[in-house]
């Protein structure tokens, strides 16, 4: 569905994609567009929401993996 405020783009999929994608739309009775602007803004919204997690947690402290093996190694639990 084309509204007034859509950009055109030109994307390339593979052969076996692109059908697969045919394939969906005729079957949900959406078009192409819909189906990859659905996509797109679902990959997005989670991109934001992993950004989101990631800011409330920068400020904790860090700890590098051979450190966190060493204490397992100190505290016998490998």
């Amino acid at each position: 569905m084309k509204t007034d405020n859509t950009k055109r783009a030109t994307i390339y999929f593979n052969s076996a994609l692109h059908h697969a994608l045919r394939l969906k739309a005729a079957e949900t009775e959406h078009t192409i567009s819909e189906l990859v602007n659905e996509a797109v803004s679902f990959a997005l919204a989670e991109d934001s929401t992993d950004l989101s997690e990631y800011n409330k947690r920068k400020k904790e402290p860090t700890i590098t993996f051979e450190s966190f093996l060493n204490k397992l190694k100190k505290d016998g639990k490998i």
